[in-house]
């Protein structure tokens, strides 16, 4: 990974060496009805396909792109094309989803709602402009690979902004069981056949701090990693004190919520899901499947980022050092105190006046009924299972939708929206704009977003498998 500095050199190099030629130093005559030239363009190749991989002293063999897990960090400037040349090397079909990005709908990779899968030994080339800066990452949108090693981070610049921190750090959340005995596809066939763990006794059990409630998740992991590292030989990031680090985290989860904190620090919060929010400090902070966080911190010492699972027992921890100097933090009693504390949810921030929708009252709203889980491992939306060929729900152009997410069940549903951002709606005002959204049990949550971008998109649950056991339903556009 590179820091933000070294990117920016980068970029503005390929961009020299994209507009040079024979004739470069000819510079052309400027004409005002002359067409503006065409954005730079980031031309990259995927290749999926089966590998080992060392977490960390901790060897399996499981599916990756380009032999990494996470998958290489892709950075482009906002406006930019990307281009990505997939050459499927898997077993299967696969695609590739850019999580967050309201891109043109058949670039979405959701087959076969908007394209056909990548065959076994196919090609597909992926190309779309990078609308919006900020915090993205990209997956597969088949089955269960997620839950494999198939997801990366992407990172997108504002080439406006104006930074008031030193350097970066990118943390991909996974919660880890492929190639441990097991692998995804068989932990779902055990689920259908088996169902799920007992939920726990006392109802749903949300509180301050158990905002997600008393139950985790349906999948026992035996391993919790950062950038693709268990925490017993965790990725080391050499800093000086005094640095201001930008933390950008992604959780690439399929079935864990995660805490966020560092011992001794406080995190300045700046964005969720890509989009700039008021700051607010805080000691810690929870996403869901699916869901991103920006936030500023100074470095004063070593000492470890650490991803807490919500419900479940384990850690995982990248280390930050300074100086050479070991981390004096005892990370287990630092784990314990964090289960304990009350955690920021970022839905509840405030977005920055630039992203806030202009206010309207809503021309239509839409239900999002979680139910589940029923027989067979199932878990209906709106009271059926996904089916891509049954009838969506109609939405019209330039319009101001309100979804309602109502969820009926004892477990909590990260609920994201493909090709849109939405408004959290809150009791006293617009809330953060986000793409992924935490459901907790029995509660319901509203947000707005604006029908602006035609085509069919699905809007499911972030857990790999309940979107597998069918919580999932699509909108499209009507003439």
């Amino acid at each position: 990974m590179i820091n933000r500095r070294n990117f920016l050199v980068l970029t503005a190099a390929a961009g020299v060496a994209a507009g040079c030629s024979s004739r470069a130093a000819e510079a052309p005559i400027a004409s005002p009805r002359a067409s503006p030239p065409p954005a730079p363009a980031v031309d990259l190749k995927f290749e999926p396909a089966e590998t080992d991989i060392d977490l960390g002293g901790v060897s399996v063999r499981t599916w990756a792109y380009n032999g990494r897990v996470p998958g290489n960090e892709i950075r482009i400037r906002k406006g930019e094309t990307l281009r990505v040349a997939v050459t499927n090397k898997l077993p299967a079909d696969t695609s590739v989803h850019w999580h967050g990005l309201a891109i043109v709908n058949d670039m979405d990779g959701v087959p076969p709602l908007t394209q056909s899968p990548i065959p076994s030994g196919g090609d597909f080339t992926y190309e779309f402009m990078v609308p919006d800066a900020g915090t993205y990452w990209y997956h597969s949108h088949v089955g269960t690979q997620l839950d494999r090693g198939l997801y990366g981070p992407l990172i997108i610049e504002d080439p406006a902004e104006k930074a008031d921190y030193d350097e970066e750090l990118v943390v991909v959340l996974d919660d880890w069981i492929d190639g441990t005995g097991t692998n995804p596809d068989q932990v779902l066939e055990n689920l259908r056949k088996n169902g799920m763990k007992p939920m726990e006794p006392g109802g749903p059990g949300v509180s301050p701090t158990t905002p997600l409630g008393a139950d985790g998740g349906d999948v026992t992991y035996p391993y919790f990693v950062v950038n693709g590292r268990v925490p017993a030989d965790p990725e080391v990031r050499d800093y000086r004190a005094g640095q201001r680090v930008r933390l950008r985290v992604i959780n690439a989860g399929s079935d864990t919520a995660f805490r966020v904190a560092v011992p001794d620090t406080d995190l300045n919060v700046i964005a969720t899901d890509g989009y700039p929010v008021m700051p607010i400090k805080t000691k810690s902070v929870i996403l869901g499947m699916g869901e991103r966080v920006d936030a500023v911190f100074t470095v004063n010492a070593s000492v470890p980022v650490v991803a807490v699972p919500e419900g479940k027992q384990g850690h995982a921890q990248l280390n930050i050092r300074v100086g050479g100097a070991p981390s004096a933090a005892k990370v287990d009693d630092f784990v314990a105190a964090v289960r304990k504390e009350l955690v920021l949810d970022t839905a509840t921030l405030s977005p920055t006046p630039e992203v806030t929708l202009p206010a309207r009252t809503p021309d239509q709203v839409i239900e999002a009924r979680l139910s589940g889980p029923g027989a067979g491992y199932t878990w209906p939306f709106n009271g059926r299972l996904y089916d891509p060929t049954a009838d969506g729900i109609g939405v019209k152009p330039d319009q101001r939708v309100r979804m309602r997410m109502i969820n009926e069940s004892m477990m909590f549903h990260p609920i994201h929206l493909h090709g849109h951002t939405f408004e959290v709606v809150g009791r006293d005002g617009p809330r953060a704009r986000k793409d992924t959204v935490l459901v907790a049990p029995r509660n319901t949550v509203e947000v707005d977003f604006d029908t602006v971008n035609p085509g069919k998109w699905i809007t499911h649950c972030h857990n790999t498998y309940h979107l597998e056991g069918g919580m999932a339903g699509w909108i499209f556009y009507e003439n």
